[in-house]
């Protein structure tokens, strides 16, 4: 018998919230239609203006092909616009709409309350440990071996 014990398992629960954390964001977001492939694509593409589909495509962990397809619906429901990349004929960059900086300012304002109901009763100061702990673990495993 294994003494693997869920309740105490630093990947299991860091797994677990952020599976929770993405169900209820989604859950709130549906009702303004969007989804949370589109929301995450946006939200690179505000970081990178102009940023290219295979990268995003990389960021996403989804094959070019689904980003294609994600830009498509963006593209057609007014999120995004698609420039030919002055660098490479054959790429695509992708810029926000007037119309997607208001969505994502919704969806901020969604995530912010998702992460207010999620930290509730945990004081500000671990709030703060918290946060950082995550980006320590992030910065760890990001870095090259």
């Amino acid at each position: 018998m294994s003494d693997f014990d869920p309740d105490r398992s630093f990947g299991f629960n860091l797994y677990d919230a952020a599976r929770l954390l993405r169900r209820e964001f989604e859950r709130r977001a549906k009702r303004h239609g969007v989804t949370r492939a589109q929301w995450v694509a946006l939200t690179w593409i505000a970081r990178q203006p102009g940023l290219r589909q295979s990268q995003l495509a990389d960021v996403l962990e989804v094959t070019p092909s689904a980003v294609a397809r994600l830009g498509d619906r963006m593209e057609g429901e007014g999120l995004v616009q698609r420039r030919a990349d002055p660098d490479d004929r054959r790429a695509w960059q992708l810029h926000l709409t007037d119309k997607a900086r208001d969505s994502l300012e919704m969806l901020r304002t969604i995530g912010r309350a998702v992460r207010d109901d999620a930290l509730a009763g945990i004081a500000p100061k671990d709030q703060d440990v918290l946060l950082s702990s995550l980006m320590r673990i992030r910065d760890n495993l990001a870095a090259p071996r």
